[in-house]
């Protein structure tokens, strides 16, 4: 059992051992790609920490010293080794002394630096010359500087000491370049690139051969699109852009944890379009709202169902008619009862208000023993009239000629409430009102968003998220 679980994990077991592999492979290629990319700009610093390496890459980018500046440290040596042997005086070291003058000129003057863009290192070379020997001019400076007297003055090892320590390696650093029939610098990097090239692409094949195979509805530019990434691997130009595969490769072959910057990616993505997007729709809504009441679709919508704009139907119903009805049912059968006692009391205030005002009901009051009389009678009066009110309207609304003359009511009121909206003035008034309304809740709304983010609904769902799935 145990071995023939073994033999269903090993393929997997392979398979993640060669991409990985393959991502390792990657990872070095794009090294060797920003290497190739920053040895020029850091060349100064390989040449003094890692001379060897120079040696080495110099031949691949198309470098080799150059001719003016190599001479004229060859000269320096030259002139080393005749004061050695025949000392400082002699004719042989004064001949080389008149050709250094005469190529520091020729090398200040041409700039032969400018050809790698090293400008800026001649600079470097001139001040130093001119700190050193207290001369204003960079011409003046090196005539002096190889001169006899100068050198016997201040001492020949000291002042050679000085060149080789910080001249020679300003000089050495410039270098002349290869140019092509193109006109482009050489460069022979491709040649270390081509084996890792040549690698992907046998890989990327293969790859893209099992995944037609494996979904044979696909076809083959569908099999590579669904690893486009990994053609960056084969681009002779814009290598850098390697970068992209080569850090999936790394998260797909658990060589690489990338979901803390996932998550951090989607969370900011989602919090930024989640706010925009909830403060467009909100907007948007109330903007049409808006506009709905400025043409006063608002009253035609309500009151005229066949008048509305084509939209997906539920159902037949006249949505307002049954509404009203409905609260019309609610309020007779629900609430009346509830509130029968202080309708009661509201009508015993009015009749004995009334009552109050007549002649004959103050005499009445006036007599003694029926003084309290009114006030029974007006109490069973505004009593029975509230009751009888009550179950007049109940029989109306359960008669189908009440049902009826109900429906007439709710009709004739609806289209008289419509006639009156309808006027100049008061379409004038409802609809400020209602858009002055709209536009509050807009500008609240907004503010809300901004106030309470949407970082907070985020974190909520991220917490509702982490319960639901355990």
């Amino acid at each position: 059992m145990t071995s023939k679980i073994e033999r269903k994990k090993s393929p997997v077991h392979r398979n993640r051992w060669f991409e990985r592999i393959i991502a390792i492979l990657a990872l070095l290629n794009l090294c060797l790609i920003l290497f190739d990319m920053t040895y020029i700009p850091l060349r100064n610093f390989y040449l003094q920490v890692l001379p060897s390496l120079t040696q080495l890459y110099d031949p691949v980018k198309g470098i080799q010293p150059h001719p003016e500046t190599q001479n004229y440290l060859n000269k320096v040596t030259e002139l080393k080794e005749q004061v050695l042997q025949n000392g400082l005086s002699s004719p042989q070291a004064e001949s080389l002394l008149d050709e250094l003058r005469l190529l520091s000129i020729h090398m200040i003057e041409d700039n032969s630096f400018d050809e790698a863009n090293k400008s800026g290192t001649l600079a470097k070379i001139k001040h130093e010359i001119r700190l050193r020997t207290n001369e204003l001019s960079a011409r003046e400076a090196f005539t002096r500087f190889w001169s006899q007297a100068y050198l016997l003055q201040q001492g020949w090892q000291s002042e050679i000491n000085f060149f080789n320590s910080q001249i020679r390696p300003l000089i050495n650093s410039n270098y002349y370049r290869d140019i092509d029939r193109f006109g482009n610098f050489v460069n022979h990097f491709w040649l270390i690139d081509l084996p890792f090239v040549i690698i992907f692409a046998v890989e990327f094949l293969a790859r893209t051969f099992y995944i037609s195979r494996r979904n044979p509805d696909l076809n083959w530019l569908e099999a590579i699109l669904r690893r486009w990434y990994d053609i960056f691997l084969l681009l002779p130009i814009w290598r850098w852009l390697r970068i992209i595969p080569v850090t999936i490769r790394l998260y797909q072959a658990d060589l690489l944890n990338l979901e803390p910057l996932r998550s951090q990616l989607n969370h900011d993505f989602a919090v930024s379009f989640a706010e925009e997007i909830t403060e467009m729709v909100g907007i948007q809504v109330i903007d049409q709202m808006q506009d709905t009441i400025r043409k006063g679709d608002l009253a035609r919508w309500l009151f005229h169902p066949e008048s509305r704009k084509p939209y997906v139907q539920v159902n037949e119903i006249n949505e307002v008619k049954a509404i009203a009805t409905r609260l019309v049912n609610v309020g007779v059968y629900d609430v009346l009862p509830k509130v029968q006692p202080d309708i009661e009391a509201l009508m015993h205030h009015s009749i004995t208000s009334t009552l109050n005002e007549s002649l004959v009901y103050q005499q009445i009051q006036n007599i003694p023993g029926l003084n309290h009389l009114p006030n029974r009678l007006t109490e069973k009066l505004a009593r029975d009239l509230s009751q009888s009110a009550y179950n007049n309207l109940i029989k109306a609304l359960s008669d189908p000629v009440g049902v009826k003359l109900t429906s007439r009511l709710i009709t004739h009121f609806r289209d008289v409430l419509e006639e009156e909206l309808q006027k100049k003035h008061n379409i004038q008034e409802f609809q400020s009102l209602l858009i002055d309304m709209l536009e509050e809740i807009k500008i609240n709304y907004v503010k809300g968003i901004a106030d309470s983010g949407v970082e907070t609904i985020l974190e909520e769902a991220n917490q509702i998220r982490k319960i639901t799935h355990r």
